[in-house]
């Protein structure tokens, strides 16, 4: 089931469904008054689409192939070819907005896998129609979409949300929160992350289109794939994973890894927004991320903990090695991040699978003396946890009341990268207070016809 275009009317009665849903939500078939599934789920099992279903998005639907899935979307055949084969009884869909008109009142949840820059209108017009969420990294593409997004959520409690930073439900993160809180630390004011990326273009100029203009493959359908951003010519220069580097469609090195390598030590800490953001960076063009940068956050203290400052490096720059660190070790990984504190320093790798106190002989030294197990550990990985949660269970860890705080952050460093300069940061006015053209990359303008 194809469907490469909408007509008004289609949309107009989208639109209608969603202004209603976010009045009287629970009137929605596919979902009981308690925000559980629906009784009419098989087995209690429930009833999902996925909205980008090749590359990562094949993940997700791996991780939802134990419930019931209604339906598919991608706007890419070829990439989405191997999810079709997988399961051909389940219908799919080119464009998400006849998915959710078509087939609304069957799905009790909806994955979103697809380029940044279409993560938050397809989470919206979900949410406003009650439905869960699941959001991949780094849940949006401007600090401005992260706060209608947490307000969204906000207005609904009973819809359950996740963004997909997979580390959030390893054990590491759970360790490192109960070391910092037990004191093991002590005082942290200084935190180091860093990331091998880009592994794809940065720092380049639009493609040329003067000798070759490239067609489009009939598998894709580019008007739905450019979606809220401004129209071009297509070029397979953005596609498939190169538009992670354009800021029209992707948010660059720290976008991709920096909701994962900050996570666990953001979360630990006990983090909210920074209050100053100061880059430095490389080779960055108007329409593409730099090829390689160092922002350092100001972040305020907090009732257990000073104020600290946190550096993040990619494009190959790493922080300089603490001397008592073992000699080569950082060299071994090419993403990770150093907790010093004025007790101990702690490494972590990128998804805090692993973390240890540093050096490894000061590691064997405290594990006899290291706090007890206090907090609840989550079974079955990310996707588990927040299934678990659209059923009635606990929240998600990584769900919007928090993971927003942390995209807030992490998309903060990109204004100040693109406005080349330190701002100060005024979140709860979602503002920078010190340069007004900063605040131009704050939040962007949408092309007409997807509902933002």
């Amino acid at each position: 089931m194809k469907n490469p275009d909408m007509t008004r009317r289609t949309f107009l009665k989208t639109a209608s469904i969603a202004s209603a849903a976010i009045s009287m939500p629970a009137v929605l078939r596919s979902q009981n008054a308690d925000g559980s599934a629906a009784a009419g789920s098989p087995n209690n099992r429930l009833n999902i689409a996925c909205v980008g279903v090749g590359g990562r998005g094949y993940d997700a639907v791996q991780g939802m192939k134990g419930e019931n899935l209604v339906a598919f979307c991608d706007v890419d055949d070829e990439r989405a070819a191997k999810t079709y084969a997988e399961f051909p009884s389940v219908p799919h869909f080119r464009d998400f907005r006849q998915m959710l008109d078509k087939l609304g009142n069957q799905i009790d949840a909806v994955t979103v896998s697809t380029p940044d820059h279409m993560h938050f209108p397809i989470a919206m017009a979900a949410m406003a129609l009650g439905k869960h969420v699941f959001v991949e990294k780094p849940l949006a593409h401007t600090v401005t979409e992260t706060r209608r997004m947490a307000e969204m959520a906000a207005k609904n409690p009973k819809i359950r949300t996740q963004m997909g930073n997979q580390g959030h439900a390893f054990e590491g993160i759970r360790l490192l929160k109960e070391w910092i809180d037990a004191g093991v630390l002590g005082e942290v004011r200084e935190v180091h992350s860093w990331t091998d990326r880009p592994i794809w273009p940065q720092g380049v100029n639009p493609p040329d289109h003067s000798k070759l203009m490239p067609v489009v493959p009939n598998s894709l359908s580019w008007d739905l794939w450019l979606g809220v951003a401004p129209v071009r010519e297509y070029d397979p220069a953005y596609l498939p994973f190169a538009w992670r580097g354009y800021w029209d469609f992707g948010t660059g090195s720290l976008g991709d890894m920096g909701c994962h390598i900050m996570d666990g030590a953001y979360y630990a800490l006990g983090l909210t927004a920074p209050t100053a953001v100061e880059p430095i960076s490389a080779h960055q063009t108007a329409i593409s991320a730099p090829t390689a940068s160092v922002v350092r956050y100001t972040f305020p203290a907090r009732a257990n903990q000073p104020a600290c400052q946190w550096t993040w490096y990619d494009g190959g720059m790493k922080p300089i090695e603490p001397p008592d660190l073992e000699e080569g070790r950082m060299a071994r990984w090419d993403n990770g991040t150093l907790l010093i504190g004025s007790k101990a320093s702690v490494f972590c790798d990128t998804y805090y699978a692993g973390i240890r106190i540093v050096p490894e002989k000061r590691m064997k030294e405290m594990a006899a003396s290291l706090p007890p197990k206090t907090l609840p550990r989550v079974e079955g990985g990310h996707f588990a946890e927040w299934i678990r949660a659209c059923k009635g269970g606990p929240a998600a860890g990584s769900n919007f009341a928090y993971s927003t705080r942390l995209a807030e952050t992490v998309l903060l460093s990109n204004v100040a990268i693109r406005a080349r300069r330190r701002i100060e940061w005024d979140s709860a006015a979602l503002k920078v207070t010190n340069l007004a053209s900063a605040n131009a990359f704050v939040s962007k303008e949408y092309r007409a016809g997807f509902g933002v």
